[in-house]
């Protein structure tokens, strides 16, 4: 099977949570398990961040799908603990000052033609959504464009303490 680009819409705090746990496991919310449970090995995952609005980094998938109910990341009905999960690999992440921005790219993608030209944020509403490869393409090269690199994430569990073994980040 080849691979599939996935654009995961997420929030800025749960995105500091994947940084903080050096971008190695990403979970989806139970809405998205179909989608989810279709995530595998050499996937690539485009993250878009819905309260900033912007493009912040992409990763590539190094697992199938699991399921693990241990509570990571926050959401709004406490309940959910996005238990369908994939480890990952960063590949180019930016600091939050270089997003690109959602409004700037978002209306050239082929991927928001489905819906109408002045509705095309409705795109990115829910958390998973297969894009075109050349609309994933297109936005790392932006990414790398904006000064991202894979060496951003950091090895720091969320109380701030670094991973024991993890060397320190340039």
């Amino acid at each position: 099977m080849g691979k599939t680009y996935w654009m995961l819409v997420t929030t800025q705090e749960n995105l500091d949570i994947t940084r903080a746990r050096g971008f190695k496991l990403q979970g989806v919310d139970t809405r998205n398990r179909r989608k989810a449970v279709r995530m595998g090995p050499e996937d690539r995952v485009l993250y878009y961040v819905s309260d900033k609005s912007g493009f912040a980094a992409t990763a590539t998938v190094t697992s199938d799908s699991f399921e693990d109910d241990e509570p990571i990341w926050k959401h709004y009905r406490e309940l959910e603990n996005f238990p369908h999960r994939v480890e990952i690999e960063a590949n180019v992440v930016l600091d939050e000052e270089h997003y690109v921005d959602g409004y700037q790219v978002g209306p050239t993608l082929e991927y928001v033609r489905k819906w109408p030209p002045d509705r095309w944020p409705l795109a990115f509403f829910g958390m998973l959504h297969i894009i075109p490869q050349r609309d994933f393409n297109f936005i790392e090269e932006e990414l790398k464009r904006a000064g991202g690199s894979p060496h951003q994430a950091e090895d720091v569990e969320p109380d701030g303490d670094e991973f024991e073994g993890a060397e320190p980040q340039a």
